[in-house]
């Protein structure tokens, strides 16, 4: 059970943060027309959300392999050489990923010291911040997860060949 639930936590947490997301923006087209006033901070938890769901939702795209590719030189080469290709790119997407979750975390700590606030409803700027380290490193999860899979392939199919 518990398996299955981090198996789709992604899918979950995107499913809140757009269910959230469409909520808040109902709610201020209707304050919009009924009361002649915008309600600032639904725009504010909104624009947050859509960067955690953004992230979410490529790390849903790195588990389901929906990534878009550039597989033009991949097509042209040897099997050999389009696995190396392969490899090479999950693994810069594996370095690309881990240094946002890394430096977003420093972004976060950076704003916890400073005590930055939001403009609009004078939050702790952290809160929504550490959005991003936790979506880069469900994105980094997900592609080190593919790497490894990569990896093992070309081990069985090596073997397989001796």
């Amino acid at each position: 059970m518990l398996k299955k639930f981090l198996n789709h936590i992604e899918e979950v947490l995107s499913a809140i943060c757009l269910a959230v997301m469409t909520v808040l923006a109902f709610v201020n087209v209707i304050a919009r027309y009924v009361f002649s006033a915008s309600l600032s901070f639904t725009d504010e938890i909104t624009t947050y959300l859509f960067v955690l769901l953004s992230l979410l939702g490529a790390a849903i795209a790195a588990k389901r392999g929906a990534h878009l590719g550039f597989t033009i030189l991949q097509d042209i080469v040897c099997e050999k050489l389009r696995r190396i290709m392969v490899l090479i790119g999950y693994g810069f997407a594996v370095l690309f990923s881990g240094a946002i979750c890394y430096y977003g975390v420093f972004m976060v700590l950076s704003q916890y010291a400073k005590k930055q606030i939001t403009s609009g409803m004078q939050w702790p700027e952290w809160t929504f911040g550490s959005f991003v380290p936790v979506g880069a490193f469900f994105l980094t999860i997900r592609f080190l997860e593919i790497f490894i899979k990569e990896i093992n392939h070309k081990k069985k199919r090596d073997e397989a060949e001796i």
